[in-house]
């Protein structure tokens, strides 16, 4: 049995490090509430730019309408203008074309921005409300730890377990948010940077020369189209979409198909037993569960062929991954103190959060095989 005193102190460098978070958490919140209210004035000046452009077109359109008149008129009697009438006219009606192409260029680009800062609106609004959320329930969770000491003691283990899940939570995280910012940033950040300069390179040729305009934006077509599926991988990557619509098999058979063809590594998906729905943490967890296995292979293993069998039961699901890789010494395999290494790790706490469980064999040369299990009626 621990001693009271020792778990006293647990207890209360507990409460100290939840007050802490609390702390952080109110801090988060308030932060989310300026950056709302400064994104509102952003969205705000933005709107009252798309109307002012918006006019700006309407009123260019009727210059536009009045300049194609004056030519018309110019072309059915050329006898009746000098020479510097005609140039004028022609000269002003492609200025005023030219003018209203920019503003229509102009007023894209507001209405994306725009829609940009209205869903940074919409999450800056959900995160404040979950932190004041969380603000809540630590206050709730700092009532229940400091009522009594009754019982506590037998939870001791069961406390570092979760500190240990915690840390390697925010790990998980904060390794993710660098991979998503890494794929933006080489991604589609540099496509919109290359796209803007060809935008920019196609209004200049519209003064210079119109004829290669189309070329141009075939081509700057195609790169926004390229920039398109960008963003969607890392959509998919974050949460696929197709594993809340349509279930877990399709959503690992549609993974198994983009890594294959990316990484060109060969994955034999097998399922055994019929396709059926389970609750949402589930499929999650055994989707990203199968995921870091797969990002493992990729990363660690130099393997050429994976074999993933996936089995839907009554009461569970079977999943069973093997590898031809280069293996590795189960024995030696620790997570590394800057962090890296934790890919089992949380594969395992994921399962045993779960109440399922996980074997892994390996060796040198050998290849790896992991096996879990995880029940469906928790």
């Amino acid at each position: 049995m621990v001693d009271i005193k020792v778990l006293d102190k647990i207890i209360k460098e507990t409460i100290s490090a939840i007050e802490k978070s609390q702390e952080q958490i109110y801090a988060i919140a308030e932060s989310a509430t300026i950056e709302y209210q400064n994104v509102k004035k952003d969205l705000e000046k933005v709107k009252n730019q798309i109307a002012k452009v918006i006019k700006e077109v309407d009123l260019l359109q009727l210059e536009e309408r009045k300049a194609r008149l004056r030519l018309v008129e110019v072309r059915r009697d050329f006898r009746r203008f000098s020479e510097e009438d005609i140039k004028a006219a022609y000269e002003n009606a492609q200025l005023i074309q030219i003018n209203l192409v920019k503003l229509r260029e102009e007023e894209k680009t507001l209405r994306f921005k725009r829609d940009h800062l209205e869903l940074s609106l919409r999450r800056l609004k959900e995160t404040a409300q979950r932190a004041e959320q969380l603000v809540s329930q630590v206050g709730v969770a700092l009532q229940f730890l400091g009522h009594d000491l009754n019982g506590l003691s037998e939870k001791l283990g069961d406390l570092h377990d979760m500190q240990q899940l915690g840390l390697s939570i925010i790990r998980a995280q904060e390794e993710e948010r660098k991979r998503v910012a890494r794929e933006i940033h080489d991604g589609p950040a540099q496509s919109m940077a290359n796209i803007v300069m060809r935008a920019e390179f196609c209004l200049k040729l519209l003064e210079m020369n119109p004829g290669m305009v189309k070329g141009e934006l075939i081509s700057l077509q195609q790169l926004v189209r390229q920039s398109l599926n960008d963003v969607r991988k890392i959509i998919f990557d974050l949460r696929p979409m197709v594993l809340d619509d349509l279930g877990l098999f399709p959503a690992i058979k549609r993974y198994v198909e983009e890594y294959k063809n990316q990484f060109n590594i060969n994955v034999e998906l097998v399922l055994l037993g019929s396709e059926r729905r389970f609750e949402t943490s589930l499929e999650v967890a055994v989707f990203r569960i199968i995921q870091e296995a797969l990002t493992n292979i990729r990363k660690h293993a130099k393997a050429q062929h994976v074999v993933i069998k996936l089995e839907l039961i009554t009461t569970r699901i079977n999943v069973y991954i093997k590898d031809n890789g280069c293996g590795f010494d189960i024995e030696t395999t620790k997570p590394k103190s800057d962090g890296s290494g934790y890919g089992l790790v949380g594969m395992r706490e994921r399962i045993q959060l779960l109440k399922g469980a996980m074997t892994i064999s390996s060796a040198p040369g050998k290849g790896t095989e992991i096996s879990f299990w995880i029940p469906t009626d928790n």
